[in-house]
């Protein structure tokens, strides 16, 4: 695979000229593009500027606004709804996550339910955000089916993310990111792209048989969940989080209405946040510390999101996909 070695600063300005281009206005492509950025420096690849032709597509469609404005309302002393309004979901995020974050803090707990946006990012930014302001927090959200149900050969789920985070003052949080398939749709896709094979139990060809190409599982096949039937309740209880629960579509609904243009679909999100202050007092990071120390201690154990936060220190060059590059430099 050939790579051309950019900048961090490089990569935010292609992300966000490449968006100017396509129908962003400046607010929209500036927070974008700092997400994309963000996924390069964290080595979080199939969430950064991979993701961006996609994006593209759906705001060349006009299924994305690229201009437009999410509503937040306040339901109650501890419900939060955003309307997305089919703007990008960074930008409904950028305006629900502050809310969340006071309302979280004034009643120990709070729920940010959000609507017709276009969600397609890592998750771990949002639940990541919550626990450096001291909160606990869980996130989920859907997409179109791409997984089948454990028993099944078709797909009903999303991927179908879960994202959770532990705050540690003073500490980078503890923040999990994953999607409850096998893999997630974006590590399958650069595997192709990579000539990789994936693990067995990732999915199935189009004819339900198990296979390592990624191409057979992209190209008429299926995602698994992971662990067999475990996995797959937590894929159905995301459908009912981020669907019923918040007032949005369930995935196989998403696909009904979507236009296929290869840019995110419109669909929900649920997050919770927690204040442990609230919820525990003032022992509760002494004593989930010393939960941490005992975990580390038993051999080569990383807590969720040291990686990321150890590529984080490196502000160096990455290096990118070079056909990758020239293709998003062709959208602009």
């Amino acid at each position: 695979m050939s790579t051309v070695s950019l900048s961090l600063e490089e990569i935010f300005d292609l992300a966000k000229k490449t968006l100017l281009a396509n129908g962003c206005d400046d607010e929209t492509a500036l927070i974008l593009s700092e997400l994309i950025k963000n996924a390069e420096r964290d080595g979080s690849v199939s969430h950064g500027l991979f993701r961006l032709p996609a994006y593209v597509s759906g705001l060349k469609s006009g299924k994305i606004n690229g201009k437009g404005r999410p509503e937040v309302k306040k339901i109650s002393s501890s419900v939060i709804k955003v309307l997305g309004n089919n703007c990008l979901a960074p930008v409904v995020l950028s305006k629900g996550i502050p809310e969340l974050i006071k309302t979280a803090k004034e009643n120990g707990v709070a729920v940010l339910a959000i609507t017709n946006s276009h969600h397609m990012a890592a998750m771990w930014p949002e639940t990541e955000k919550l626990a450096e302001n001291g909160l606990v927090a869980f996130a989920c959200t859907s997409y179109k089916p791409a997984v089948a149900p454990a028993g099944a050969s078709k797909a009903l789920f999303g991927t179908n993310p879960i994202s959770f985070a532990w705050p540690r003052p003073e500490k980078t949080p503890v923040v999990y990111d994953m999607a409850t398939a096998s893999m997630a749709m974006g590590e399958v896709q650069v595997a192709k792209r990579e000539g990789h094979e994936v693990p067995l139990g990732t999915g199935l060809t189009k004819d339900g048989k198990e296979t390592t190409k990624p191409d057979e599982i992209i190209d008429g096949g299926v995602l698994l969940p992971f662990g067999g039937y475990k996995g797959s309740a937590i894929a159905m209880m995301v459908e009912l989080l981020a669907g019923a629960l918040v007032g949005d579509n369930f995935s196989y609904e998403t696909a009904a209405k979507d236009n296929n243009d290869g840019g995110p679909p419109s669909g929900g999100e649920f997050i919770l946040a927690i204040c442990p202050d609230k919820t525990a007092g003032t022992e509760w990071q002494k004593h989930s510390e010393e939960f941490f120390k005992k975990m580390k201690s038993m051999g080569e154990v990383r807590l969720p999101g040291e990686r990321r936060h150890k590529n984080r220190i490196d502000t160096g060059p990455r290096n990118i996909n070079e056909e990758l590059v020239n293709k998003i430099k062709s959208l602009s």
